[in-house]
């Protein structure tokens, strides 16, 4: 046992990266805390595992005392000077107590410490190479769909080395997901657990927009170009705001890319979700006039202290401005963080007419 335990141990190191002192170390606690279980009366004790040759060892420890009133932890000085002539008293003598039955019960127990360091390890592994991953973007393949009793489904979808769950919060409304299908989802967060790392995804995390536009544009990835605020409603629609650092480089062009290349591998990914991409500015009129694209508008009056804004649009371009259900005034509202207030110019030339026949009929009183 002592031989082939050794050999299993260097073995371990070098394939597992797993410490062989710490599994040495481990094995000596485990096997001297299963021995005090069997003991009728408590002792201390200590087992030492040899590293050169193997044999493991159970040595029993006393204090040295004039009179013993206590077998269990104590020991008369003329008994310990027979283990050494140079015990004194209240030095504490330690003597080997190794039973018969100890090679077993060694054995038995090793085996159990190797098989729960493996598996400490390879769970350590994998929380340390994901944790690394958290807020990002990781690759998989739906493994399987689970229905809960209220009808929702639980996605887990496999990334090699563990399974990753997509909870149905984090699922986009209508997207369906086929089995072995592979999938691009954002690392919300990676939590260590007594068992495997429990690591939950998202598709509908604003993060997945970032990550796909900081992989898919050099100028992103580079710093050159900035993402400054993203608004996102899963499976329907994004907005974006950018801005270059480089007055030689159109940001909404780097993004959008050739003929549209780059956004369209990020809409392809998203399946079909439409993503609007528009400049930032420093300037709010110009920023909130940008963040209601695809519409034009003619003017933004903002008022800074209610952090409010009014938009006037060509009359055509009144349904296109608000969206649909207001939609693209929502996102609007939430990529800038101002409260928009959109009216026609007939709506505006009227609300004028009103305001300046008020203040004359005032005038007349």
């Amino acid at each position: 046992m002592s031989a082939e335990l050794l050999n299993a141990l260097d073995q371990l190191e070098k394939e597992k990266g797993i410490s062989k002192e710490s599994i040495i170390c481990a094995i000596e606690e485990a096997l001297n805390a299963s021995y005090g279980k069997n003991l009728e009366t408590p002792a201390d004790t200590r087992v030492e595992y040899n590293r050169e040759n193997g044999q493991i060892k159970l040595y029993a420890r006393k204090v040295v005392v004039e009179e013993v009133t206590d077998e269990n932890c104590q020991l008369s000085l003329e008994e310990a000077r027979e283990i050494d002539p140079e015990f004194e008293l209240e030095d504490v003598a330690e003597f080997e107590i190794t039973p018969a039955d100890f090679g077993r019960l060694a054995s038995q127990k090793a085996k159990q410490i190797i098989i729960q360091k493996l598996r400490e390890e390879e769970r350590n592994l994998i929380y340390d190479e994901f944790i690394t991953k958290s807020k990002d973007i990781v690759s998989g393949t739906v493994q399987r769909v689970e229905t809960k009793a209220d009808g929702e489904k639980l996605i887990y979808i496999d990334l090699g080395k563990i399974e990753a769950v997509l909870l149905p919060s984090e699922q986009v409304p209508g997207e369906t997901y086929r089995f072995n299908e592979r999938i691009k989802a954002f690392v919300v967060e990676v939590k260590k657990t007594n068992k495997d790392p429990k690591i939950l995804i998202s598709r509908t995390h604003p993060g997945l927009i970032k990550r796909l536009f900081e992989m898919e544009v050099p100028e992103i990835n580079e710093g050159i170009v900035e993402i400054r605020s993203i608004s996102r409603e899963a499976g329907s629609r994004t907005k974006i705001a950018v801005h270059s650092n480089d007055d030689n480089i159109e940001a909404v062009g780097a993004c959008v890319g050739q003929k549209g290349t780059r956004v369209q591998v990020i809409v392809d990914e998203l399946k079909g979700e439409r993503i609007d991409i528009v400049k930032w500015s420093e300037d709010p009129a110009e920023y909130i006039g940008n963040s209601l694209s695809p519409a034009k508008v003619v003017s933004v009056e903002v008022d800074e202290d209610e952090k409010s804004a009014e938009v006037i649009v060509p009359d055509q371009q009144l349904s296109l401005a608000i969206g649909k259900e207001g939609q693209n005034v929502r996102l609007a509202a939430k990529l800038t963080g101002w409260k928009i207030d959109i009216k026609s110019e007939s709506q505006a030339r009227s609300s004028l007419a009103n305001e300046l026949f008020t203040e004359k009929e005032v005038d007349e009183e």
